[in-house]
């Protein structure tokens, strides 16, 4: 219930990582600096070349080049913002926003989630069932797949932040994070916010714990099916092949899941797992799958070749 004398909220403060000492924000700065140009350009030159690499235009790369794409995206909706805050007394932000904010955030996370579950089941289409690979991977399936999965998360994001957006906010207006985040947020309306918690972690189920599923039941059958190969060369390949998709996966679902599938985090604790997840993980993605993968670093090559050979001409 709402008390009389409250005021309701039209902006928030991020507070950010503003309760460290000056010497250590300074350190942030450079460091969550350092991470986002080196996250935007490696997501960005692995999206250029796997768009114009036609040998790389098979299903596995078509969904890389999804999730160069989001990362971008994921990446940009939360730490520009946090920098400036770095620089600027003012920590304020609107509502509006905020809700933005927190909108494409969960929008890009959760497709992140799924499509990394999608990555998963191509895999172990691909490992097998390598016969039906191209009928049950086709471009035409894979571009439902992927549109199918972007227009889910949109539809089910946008109901859950229009939810919470409609709460009356009045206890505080400082978010004790570096953006807006649900569980933050939450806090800060003076209502029973039970229900909201409820959607929050349905949404997280969907989004985090069936992909994760979907991946653990895959990498099982694929496990079962390298084990069995009589080549060792065959063997060597397909753990190669899924070696990249494990360490994003792991990266991923282990800070996430931390987060938003139990009941509550230290506010370092929560701090700390957003940078991994909006940040860290973007960073090292492009690296985890082209030092890894012979075709992305062969286009490379070949990439970088041509374009030396205009300069010399």
């Amino acid at each position: 219930m709402v008390l009389e004398n409250q005021t309701l909220i039209t902006g928030f403060i991020l507070l950010g990582f503003s309760d460290l000492s000056q010497q250590v924000q300074q350190f942030l700065f450079v460091m969550l600096f350092i991470f986002y140009i080196l996250a935007v350009m490696g997501n960005l030159v692995v999206f250029t070349i796997l768009m114009m690499d036609p040998i790389l235009h098979t299903p596995m790369f078509f969904f890389l080049r999804n999730l160069s794409f989001l990362e971008i995206c994921f990446t940009t909706v939360t730490i520009p913002r946090t920098l400036a805050n770095f620089l600027l007394e003012d920590r304020s932000i609107s509502f509006l926003g905020c809700s933005l904010q927190m909108y494409f955030a969960f929008f890009f996370g959760s497709e992140e989630g799924v499509l990394l579950g999608i990555m998963a089941y191509d895999r172990y289409v691909a490992i097998c069932n390598p016969l039906r690979y191209s009928f049950l991977m086709s471009n035409k399936r894979c571009i439902y797949l992927a549109v199918g999965s972007w227009m889910m998360c949109l539809v089910l994001q946008f109901g859950q932040i229009t939810f919470i957006l409609s709460l009356p906010f009045c206890r505080s207006k400082v978010i004790h994070h570096f953006f807006c985040d649900i569980t933050p947020v939450l806090k800060l309306s003076c209502t029973d916010t039970y229900l909201n918690d409820i959607v929050r972690f349905a949404t997280s189920v969907v989004f985090l714990l069936l992909p994760f599923l979907i991946i653990l039941s895959s990498y099982i059958y694929i496990m079962s099916t390298v084990l069995k190969m009589n080549s060792k060369d065959g063997r060597n390949k397909a753990f190669s092949t899924c070696a990249s998709h494990l360490t994003a996966v792991t990266l991923f679902y282990g800070t996430t899941m931390l987060v938003y599938l139990q009941p509550s985090v230290g506010y370092a604790d929560e701090r700390i797992f957003a940078v991994i997840y909006c940040l860290v993980n973007p960073m090292l993605n492009p690296l985890i799958y082209s030092l890894r993968s012979k075709e992305v670093k062969g286009a490379l090559r070949r990439r970088t070749l041509k374009i030396m050979s205009r300069f010399r001409l």
